[in-house]
């Protein structure tokens, strides 16, 4: 029987492996000639493409062109259809190949997503378009971008060659298609240039699409038949060949003379490029002929390949048969008693008997099936003993041998470590109870059922519930109401199985007061549970609420804020704080009498009382359901915090040490309130003092030394009237000292006008000013914008001696060639701006006058601004509040 198996055998490897051959290769066969199909509706989305990327340049070169929105339509539809197609073909070729078990229809890259995105870019490339916001050129560049990718994809596709033939068949029909996108784009540009008019043609280097074809039609040539080449020829020879020729070779020569019109462009191109399409499907047609003569040659192949194996498979049962009636029998026999063996049943009997081979093997089997029988009741008995809990049991090893004993030791090594392992299993129980009794963390476990079914007494202790209470209702009912909706969602989600999950809720105690838990759970959905564990936060929430309260209004008063809004700001954030809106901010007045400065709602009797107790006794005190904390500043009292409680139940102790902490930064604020306002009123002083020293100064000059200098002028002029027959010496020096009297009398002018102008006092800021322009050594370009009525004479003191000392610096230090000065009046202020062209550099707090002006204009409440860059020029700008009825 070997020998005949041997041979036979021998032939059916060959066979199965010849089959195995064929069948990849018509697998592939069948791969190439389904991705060719899908690479022609791909073709055909490239030429829909073509032709709707040149109805869009023409409706963006040649708008006003007949027909040419309707063509644009008629174009979109195409494509609309042929992506249609190709993604139906994709979809074909992917079910196929899914039915084939293969991973998509192509063996290529995913073409439904590619044709999905590029539907999405064809879409946004049509908006675009169509709102006027891409040119021409644009548009054509994205459009043959479409293009190419879309012929990558069919490089793709046809990649495959699993044959000479049909490679060069793919090859030429890449060619073709590579030459008709050169010539399409040619179209397009070409279009783009005959509608602005041939003027500026580019060339012979500006046109790369005729080198690109050319280049393509040659590679078509060597790969196609001698029946396409010669239709090629004719094609290039047919009068709209000629004509794009001539085209060609007047735009390489520059002869503008010679370029036909847009129209005759259109229509020569658009017959050249038909009759290349034409070309382009019979190359198709060769290359699914030469797939499907490839395909089939395979197939017949593998049909006469299995005949042989058919034939083969027939020798092979005629002598099985034949040698049937001499082993099958007990051959079965053993068999089926070694599966039942295997199976576990022990109570199949193998009743062959003969003194060959297999009755020796029978024999073996009837011997195993009693030590399996022996074994199987060691295994009944240890399975009971551990039933019973009867950990020390263990199995007679010294009645077996071989594995058998070895099987038996190992069960017994099994069943002492089970031993150990329940020993320690019982332990840590032990030790597991002592850590869930003694934790000050509530731990629980809850059913999906949503009742706990345990929990450890930090639980009980925590709410207020006994345990019997916590697991006989349902655990939502002591959630917080506002609460519970979240946490049945929460719930929910335990349900489907997360991980762990953790929130925060809260909830009621036995005494109805609110407490806050953090939860962090993980459900066991196999057993129906929840385990979780939770921590009492209440005092790190409430913590953290009054950081952030306290936080808020120390931001306040680091930004020196007026007074009032930080004392509303303490009211608002204590009620929030302590879940009130009864708070009030109080200052006491000389005679005791509180009077509220922050926003409240405080109950009349107990805040009255707990605030006339503060009063008295100058610390924090309770009354009731209210309670004051004072506020102390510079050592005094000066004020109270008072807070009532929302419910009859009291406020919670600590309320008094939580209102301190308040009460500290409303000193602070108030402390500053007032340093902020001596220090104004000190610079207010200073000025008005100054001024006052110049008003002085000035009139004492023009009543003493300047009357005094006028009466010498006087008398020197009588002294020279008589002193004409004197020697003419005397005369001379009478005169110069007549010239000394006068220029001494200009000086004390200038002065006088320096100290305290008298135009300002009569006229006002806008002639004063125009008077220091005029005056000014540098020139000076002035745009004033002033009410007519009078400003307030401190306003306009201030803006004639920044605008003086500004003038002064321009020309003694910043070299500048002309001063600009602006000021106008909105919205409640004066704005003063001067700006010159000199050197820059200017310090504010260097030591110069411009302190002196600060000190001035931040006295009566306004702000000083300098901008002085090295070699930029300085700005400066003085914006002062202006009374509401200075201002209209």
């Amino acid at each position: 029987m070997l020998l005949v198996l041997l041979p036979v055998s021998g032939l059916l490897a060959f066979t199965v492996f010849s089959a195995v051959t064929d069948w990849r290769e018509a697998r592939t066969l069948r791969d190439f000639r389904t991705a060719t199909r899908v690479s022609f509706a791909l073709t055909a989305l490239t030429e829909s493409l073509a032709r709707e990327r040149l109805a869009e340049v023409l409706v963006a070169v040649a708008p006003d062109r007949w027909g040419v929105t309707a063509e644009r339509d008629a174009a979109r539809s195409a494509t609309d259809r042929a992506l249609t197609a190709a993604l139906t073909a994709a979809l074909t070729a992917a079910l196929t190949a899914a039915r084939a078990g293969a991973a998509d229809g192509t063996g290529q890259p995913d073409v439904l997503g590619q044709l999905d995105a590029k539907g999405r870019q064809l879409f946004a490339t049509r908006l675009e378009a169509g709102s006027g916001s891409f040119t021409a050129t644009e548009t054509e560049q994205t459009y043959a971008s479409l293009t190419n990718d879309l012929l990558n994809t069919v490089h793709h596709l046809d990649s495959g060659r699993p044959s000479r033939a049909s490679g060069r068949a793919a090859d030429g029909c890449l060619a073709a298609l590579e030459a008709i996108e050169a010539a399409e784009r040619e179209r397009a540009d070409l279009a783009v240039l005959f509608a602005k008019g041939p003027g500026n043609a580019p060339g012979a280097a500006g046109n790369p699409w005729q080198a690109l074809e050319a280049a393509q039609l040659d590679t078509f040539r060597q790969n196609v038949s001698g029946r396409l080449k010669v239709r090629l020829s004719g094609v290039l020879l047919q009068p709209a060949g000629r004509t794009v020729r001539a085209t060609r070779e007047a735009l390489a020569a520059g002869d503008t003379a010679k370029l036909p019109s847009l129209d005759r462009w259109l229509a020569a191109s658009t017959g050249r490029l038909t009759a290349l399409r034409a070309i382009a499907d019979a190359a198709e047609d060769e290359l699914a002929t030469a797939a499907d003569r490839d395909l089939r040659a395979v197939k017949d192949r593998g049909e006469r390949e299995l005949g042989l194996s058919v034939v083969v498979l027939l020798a092979v049962t005629v002598l099985a048969l034949a040698l049937r009636r001499s082993i099958n029998r007990p051959l079965t026999e053993v068999s089926e008693g070694a599966k039942a063996l295997a199976d576990g049943d022990l109570s199949y009997d193998i009743r062959y008997t003969g003194r060959d081979e297999i009755g020796d093997v029978a024999d073996t089997f009837r011997e195993l099936h009693v030590t399996s029988e022996r074994f199987a009741a060691e295994i009944r008995t240890m399975n009971t003993a551990i039933d019973d809990n009867r950990l020390g049991h263990r199995a007679d090893v010294a009645a077996f041998g071989g594995t058998w004993a070895q099987l038996l030791r190992g069960m017994n090594a099994t069943m002492a470590s089970f031993a150990a392992a329940h020993g320690r299993r019982d332990k840590a129980e032990q030790e597991l109870e002592s850590i869930f009794n003694l934790s000050l963390d509530l731990l629980c476990i809850s059913g999906l059922d949503g009742y706990f079914k345990r929990v450890n007494p930090a639980f009980e202790r925590t709410l207020g519930y006994p345990g019997s209470t916590l697991l006989s209702r349902p655990y939502l009912d002591f959630v917080h109401e506002e609460d519970r909706d979240r946490v049945q969602a929460i719930l929910d989600r335990l349900a489907t199985g997360a991980e762990v999950v953790e929130f925060e809720n809260r909830y009621v105690r036995g005494d109805g007061t609110e407490c806050w838990l953090q939860w962090s759970c993980r459900p066991v959905i196999e057993e129906g549970l929840i385990y979780a564990a939770a921590r009492d936060v209440t005092e790190s929430r409430r913590a953290a609420r009054e950081q952030a309260a306290l936080r808020s209004v120390a931001t306040l008063v680091a930004r020196g804020v007026p007074p009032h809004e930080v004392l509303t700001a303490v009211a608002h954030e204590v009620g929030l704080l302590l879940s009130t809106d009864s708070a009030a901010v109080l200052r006491y007045g000389a005679d005791g009498a509180a009077t509220v400065l922050g926003s409240a709602r405080t109950g009349a009797t107990e805040g009255q009382e707990a605030a006339r107790a503060v009063a008295a006794t100058g610390r924090a005190a309770r009354v009731g359901r209210s309670v004051g904390a004072p506020i102390v500043v510079d050592d005094r009292l000066w004020g109270a915090v008072v807070v009532s409680a929302p419910r009859p139940e009291p406020l919670p102790r600590g309320t008094e040490s939580r209102l301190a902490d308040f009460t500290e930064l409303l000193a602070t604020a108030i402390a500053n309130a007032d340093s902020r306002a001596q220090l104004a009123a000190s610079r207010a002083r200073v000025v008005a003092a100054g001024d006052a020293s110049r008003r002085r100064i000035e009139r004492d000059l023009h009543d003493g030394v300047q009357q005094r200098l006028v009466s010498l002028q006087l008398d020197l002029r009588t002294a020279e009237s008589m002193a004409e027959d004197q020697p003419a010496e005397l005369v001379e020096q009478l005169a110069h000292i007549g010239k000394g009297l006068d220029d001494a009398f200009e000086d004390l002018l200038q002065i006088s006008r320096g100290i305290h102008p008298a135009i300002l006092s009569k006229g006002g800021l806008g002639p004063a000013l125009r008077a220091l322009a005029r005056r000014s050594a540098v020139p000076v370009e002035l745009d004033l914008e002033l009410p007519g009525a009078r400003l307030p004479e401190q306003i306009e003191v201030a803006v004639y001696y920044v605008t003086s000392e500004c003038l002064t610096n321009a020309a003694k230090h910043a070299r500048a060639t002309v001063v600009e000065v602006r000021a106008r009046v909105y919205e409640d202020v004066l704005e003063v701006v001067i700006a010159d062209d000199g050197v820059g550099g200017a310090e504010p707090g260097g030591g110069s006058g411009l302190i002196g002006l600060t000190d001035r204009v931040e006295a009566i409440g306004g702000r000083l601004t300098v901008r002085s860059p090295p070699g930029g020029g300085t700005t400066l700008i003085a914006r002062l509040p202006v009374p509401r009825s200075a201002a209209e």
